[in-house]
């Protein structure tokens, strides 16, 4: 595990809850009930754990941050200093005995799978240890007696906890790492989209401004032209300036009318129609061997109407958005990735809805693991690796602009994605 993961100030302050605990518990114990204990052995052991506390909060800054193997090493300490207190009051008689516990359970949490089984064997002997070998168990005259087996039982009982929770936490907070890491990898996908989209918008936006100037530098050209004596030195010049701003307006234009844009409210290059957007998003990801075709279904053209019937609208327009380009695109080309010799990507919609559903003619998904597709890290294709955060991030993007996004497998073979928005949220002015 890399470095950087846990602060050492976090765990220098719960040791030192820890200290305020064990010094309360042994005052009162010894004090407030009156029982005998080696009381100036077992402070000594808690001043040893206070003393480490000081000398790293000295030596080291409040913003370190410990590897794996030092925060192990941290807490396999507090681990024997617990155990070497438990010796000298009882073992795993005493009710305290509990508490050898969290440094591993705070293992599980934090640190790799190799630190944790590591810092449970610790737990584990020191436990044992104690079953058999420790002081009497601080208590009234004639003592307390117990049987073996009950302290088998205690011991069990500890054993059997700690290996549970520590399974428990240690999954718990792997799946969190793994959809935190996965959600990260999202945001950073998303982010380079977005500044794509920016340069393309910028470049539209620069297009459609130059237009006008450039327009009139090939007027005065050509007025130039014109009066420009016959055989003057300077007709080839001028031609040669015809012709470049011609070719620089051509090259404007054909900018201009490219479907890229980020975020800029009202501008027409932040809107195109729907099939154009998928287009925008097939693009990257056309490659030779595989046909990707943009398709309008006609059987989706229609909706319904108030009275059953079916009514036939114009296409929509909607907004170009980052998320939608990025999703889709993923999903594309890990289709085309797959496909053998074709991928379809049919758009439609009815009064109600937007749809973009996706096929392909390769293996398809695997049946066994169908129904987790989205999670991170989950491979989705028979034979093949791949698409396991592609899938997640595609889907979390997708589903973040209001999508429906449904696997399936096509009846004669390959894979089918169902994408569905509701009209009003792709047509609004701003997603």
């Amino acid at each position: 595990m890399t470095k950087g993961r846990v602060r050492l100030q976090t765990l220098v302050l719960i040791r030192w809850v820890a200290i305020a605990g064990q010094t309360a518990a042994i005052l009162v114990v010894r004090f407030g009930f009156g029982f005998d204990m080696q009381l100036a052995l077992v402070l000594a052991v808690v001043a040893a754990s206070a003393i480490v506390n000081i000398f790293l909060a000295a030596r080291y800054p409040a913003s370190t941050r410990l590897s794996d193997s030092e925060a192990a090493l941290y807490l396999a300490f507090d681990t024997l200093q617990l155990a070497v207190l438990l010796f000298l009051t009882g073992g795993v008689q005493n009710p305290f005995s509990i508490l050898v516990l969290v440094p591993a359970i705070i293992a599980a949490t934090t640190l790799s799978l190799r630190s944790t089984i590591w810092l449970g064997a610790v737990t584990l002997v020191s436990l044992t240890i104690l079953s058999f070998f420790h002081l009497p168990l601080p208590w009234d005259e004639g003592g307390f007696a117990i049987s073996e087996r009950y302290i088998f039982g205690i011991w069990s009982a500890l054993a059997l906890s700690m290996i549970f929770i520590t399974v428990y936490a240690f999954r718990i907070a792997a799946e969190s790492r793994r959809m935190s890491d996965a959600l990260t990898e999202t945001q950073m996908a998303l982010a380079r989209e977005q500044r794509l989209s920016a340069v393309g918008g910028l470049a539209a936006a620069a297009a459609h401004e130059l237009g006008t100037p450039l327009g009139t530098i090939a007027l005065v050209a050509k007025e130039l032209s014109r009066e420009l004596p016959e055989g003057s030195p300077l007709a080839g010049d001028v031609d040669l300036l015809i012709t470049q701003s011609d070719r620089c307006r051509d090259i404007l234009r054909e900018l201009s009318q490219r479907p890229e844009g980020g975020d800029y409210g009202d501008s027409p290059f932040n809107r195109m129609p729907l099939s154009a957007l998928a287009e925008a998003s097939a693009a990257p990801h056309r490659k030779d061997g595989v046909e990707l075709s943009v398709e309008v279904d006609p059987a989706n053209r229609t909706g319904a109407t108030g009275d059953g019937g079916a009514s036939e609208g114009a296409q929509p327009v909607v907004a170009r958005n980052p998320e939608i380009l990025h999703g889709l695109g993923n999903l594309i080309e890990n289709a085309v990735d797959f496909a053998e010799s074709r991928v379809a990507l049919r758009v439609g919609w009815t009064d109600n809805e937007i749809s973009i559903e996706l096929e392909d003619d390769g293996p398809g998904f695997d049946r066994g693991i169908l129904g987790a597709l989205g999670e991170p890290y989950v491979t989705t294709r028979r034979e093949a690796d791949g698409m396991g955060l592609g899938v997640f991030i595609a889907k979390t993007l997708l589903e973040h602009t209001g999508a429906r996004v449904v696997f399936s497998n096509r009846g004669g073979g390959g894979a089918r994605v169902a994408i569905t928005w509701p009209r009003a949220i792709l047509e609004q002015d701003e997603v």
